[in-house]
This record gives C-alpha cells, structure tokens and sequence, in this order.
C-alpha cells in the first residue's frame, strides 16, 4: 500500500486512476493543477506522485523542477509527448519514471511498483553495512552518502543507487540488462535511461564520457566503475 498523489486535469482520467489504485489498496489523494499539488507536497507525505504534463496553470516541466525543489518524492511523468529528446528532458528535471499516454492503469501499476522498489531501497548491490572505497571514490549505502576526494557528493537517489551498485563491483563490467533489473527494478526498458544517468554521474564525477576516469563505457558489453588510472611517473 502507497500514499499517491494523483495529479490530473482530466476528471474522467482522473476518476479512473484513483478508482483502480484505492482498489489495490493504495491512499490516494488527487488535485488537478500544479499549485495545488505544491500545496499538498508540502503539506503531506506522499510515497509517490503520478505528474501528468498537460496542466491548465503551469508548464508540467516547470512544476517537475518545483516539486523537485522541495521534495525527493518519487514522480512518474505522464505525458503525450513521446519524442526522445523531451523524454530526456524529463528525466533531466528530475522525472524518476514515465509513461507515455494513452497507457493502462496495469502498466501504471508496474511502474509505480518498481518506482516504490526503488525507494524502499530494495534495489541489489552491497550490503548496507559495507563502506565501498574505489580510489578518491568513498560510498556508505547505510548513511546513502558519498564522497569524491573528501567532498560530498551531491546525488539524487537514482544516482545513488547506481553508483553504489557499481562500487561494489569495482572493476566489473556489469550490463546494462542487469543494471536494469538491479537498480530500476525492471527486467525491460531502454539504454536511453541508462545513459542520462550514467551522464549526471560523469558529470558530478568530473569526467566525461570522452575522458573517463571511474565510469567506463565498453560499446555493445556494459558499464564498469574502477579507480583511475595512475598518471605516467615523472
């Protein structure tokens, strides 16, 4: 059972929604614009939010990027736009899932399982217990905090999970198939998600994907986390 906030200008939508998630067992509150549903974030807890994207008094990626401002709750985006470079985007604002409309209430509940998964932090890797240390890299899955060189690192949840998944496999190449399975509890998806948050990671890593330093891309295998290499002796 989850807390869901439904976010939805459309009654008929709406209605369907909230009448198929309280009938598996879900508490649902919904609003229909995206002030009201600042309002009701900040005002009670949720476990999820379902966001859609066409709302009569704001843009849904400006109220992505606000929601995101006050709460790590998690979102799944529901929108007509199915263009890549607009899925990207989402994911950029801080999207932690998406569907593209028309989708059944059955997919939904697929999703906002793995979403939940997810949070719960029932994703695989390292025991909790464990302080992973790759290089300058120090990771503690108990505190959920990270450092890079003695600073912290400034994750948001997903990046979290992936990196500390690939800390515990130093110098493993992992596949994306199980990435997806292991962190975003899915055993189906696209690479495009791998990607994006493979790329806040360099990014909040100092590298890039040209210059790699911990992440490495092997084309067509995977993605392996090692520590850098030590430069040529003087």
């Amino acid at each position: 059972m989850a807390r869901v906030l439904v976010v939805e200008d459309d009654q008929f939508v709406r209605s369907a929604l909230i009448r198929h998630l309280s009938d598996a067992a879900h508490t649902v509150r919904s609003v229909g614009t995206a002030l009201e549903a600042l309002r009701e974030v900040a005002q009670v807890g949720f476990d999820v939010v379902v966001l859609d994207l066409g709302l009569p008094d704001l843009d849904g990626r400006e109220a992505l990027k606000m929601l995101r401002g006050i709460t790590d709750v998690p979102v799944i985006v529901a929108t007509a736009r199915d263009d890549e470079a607009e899925i990207v985007r989402l994911l950029n604002d801080g999207a932690d899932d998406y569907l593209t409309k028309p989708f059944s209430v059955e997919h939904l509940s697929a999703r906002m399982a793995a979403v939940l998964r997810r949070a719960h932090g029932s994703a695989g890797g390292p025991p909790p217990s464990r302080v992973l240390q790759v290089g300058g890299l120090t990771v503690d899955p108990l505190r959920r905090r990270a450092d890079l060189d003695g600073a912290p690192l400034d994750l948001t949840r997903r990046e979290f999970d992936l990196l500390a998944f690939l800390a515990g496999r130093p110098g493993v190449v992992v596949a994306r198939k199980e990435l997806l399975a292991e962190v975003w509890q899915q055993s189906y998806g696209d690479d495009q998600t791998i990607d994006v948050h493979l790329s806040w990671l360099r990014r909040k890593l100092g590298e890039t994907a040209a210059s790699p330093r911990y992440l490495h891309t092997l084309r067509g295998v995977g993605v392996k986390l090692e520590p850098p290499q030590a430069g040529p002796r003087p």
